[in-house]
């Protein structure tokens, strides 16, 4: 590595585990790590950073300070791992940084990560673009806050499209925001998903609607870390997309001809395959009948992909860097506990070791004298003349 390296990494929601498998590599990699304890969950960094990586807490210091920490990198060849919550590119005030590291000269990267709003989605079970219902989803936030909205970002306008919204670090002013929700056309039954802390321990998730919004928000004392879903996906069912009706075709597979002419008399005649109620299997040879078994409740953790970042943590955690680190010996670290009811899938996840089967012993040969061509052993003695041909 010629120059230090600055990694933006989103941690995602909350939950420790939610953070991607790269995220957490450049996270063990890193000689400083800059994070907002007050955002990202400390199992988070506490998890994959090096003991003798240099910690610190982003919430307790200024933008110049930061830029410190960069140029410091720059100048010792270190890699930083800026660690923000959800996704960076979302009011991450991630431009100004990057655009800095490329001016100190430094490698430069974003790691993308998971956002507190398909987070909630998650939670409740709901997609936020429903055919026939919502194809977009707008991501804002109400204006008025500590960074003025431009000209035309604004909730009512944002509102006269009718579909999902995703609306952030608003709940401190519900009642404006339901003001300007009504004003953009929603009526007042429309559903609205409250998420807190999404995915975090504590977390709160409520079911609403417009017209009950501010009271709920006022009840629960939410003004930090609340997220709102709002539009008519939160509460549609009967829709259904075409992309895997057996009569739409694609690169991939063949559509079946019967299901096709019915999907394509259903659309002259403005009907969708939802609304003149087509069964599930419309095919006969059975494509669209495929059924997907129900995940089961409990939210534990994966034991396969903890395992499978556990090798390079460690990897990176003993490398050394060349012409300016020493190696580097790993103090004992308390191993992750397995879920007693996940012993199983982690003992079965690792293939047992052949047992070493003891060679057989050979007999010894007797070594038998070779059979000799007559006049063989005659011609090997004799010396050739010199300018003889062979």
């Amino acid at each position: 590595m010629t120059s230090g390296r600055v990694s933006f990494v989103g941690a995602g929601p909350g939950a420790a585990d939610l953070i991607t498998l790269r995220g957490a590599k450049r996270i063990a990699e890193a000689d400083i790590v800059v994070w907002a304890a007050s955002l990202v969950d400390p199992a988070c960094v506490r998890e994959h950073a090096r003991p003798e990586a240099e910690l610190i807490d982003s919430s307790r210091i200024t933008h110049e300070d930061v830029l410190a920490v960069y140029r410091r990198a720059a100048a010792d060849r270190l890699k930083v791992a800026r660690v923000h919550s959800g996704d960076p590119s979302l009011w991450g005030a991630v431009q100004e940084q990057y655009d800095s590291c490329q001016r100190f000269g430094l490698e430069v990267e974003i790691v993308p990560g998971v956002s507190a709003f398909s987070a909630a989605a998650a939670i409740v079970g709901r997609e936020l673009t429903v055919p026939e219902v919502a194809q977009s989803v707008i991501l804002t936030r109400l204006e008025g806050g500590k960074t003025p909205m431009p000209d035309g970002e604004h909730i009512r306008e944002f509102a006269r499209h009718g579909t999902t919204m995703a609306i952030f670090l608003s709940a401190a002013r519900s009642g404006q925001l339901v003001d300007e929700l009504r004003a953009g056309g929603y009526p007042d039954d429309t559903p609205v998903v409250v998420a807190y802390k999404a995915t975090w321990p504590d977390e709160l998730i409520l079911h609403t609607t417009i017209g009950e919004l501010s009271d709920t928000v006022k009840q629960h004392k939410l003004w930090r870390h609340t997220l709102f879903l709002v539009g008519k996906a939160l509460r549609a069912e009967g829709t259904r997309s075409h992309l895997y009706h057996a009569g739409h075709f694609h690169t991939y597979r063949k559509a079946d001809p019967v299901a096709r002419r019915e999907l394509r008399a259903a659309q002259t005649e403005g009907e969708t395959p939802a609304k003149a109620g087509w069964p599930m299997q419309t095919s006969r040879s059975g494509w669209a009948t495929a059924r997907v078994k129900e995940a089961e409740p409990g939210g534990q953790e994966s034991v396969a992909a903890w395992s499978a970042v556990r090798g390079w943590q460690e990897t990176a955690r003993s490398a050394t860097r060349s012409g300016y680190r020493k190696p580097v010996t790993d103090a004992p670290r308390p191993v992750r506990p397995v879920p007693a009811d996940q012993e199983t899938l982690a003992l079965e996840s690792t293939p047992p070791a052949p047992e070493a089967k003891p060679k057989p012993k050979l007999a010894a040969v007797p070594e038998r004298p070779r059979p000799q061509r007559q006049g063989q052993g005659k011609k090997t003695a004799q010396k050739r003349k010199p300018g003889a041909k062979a």
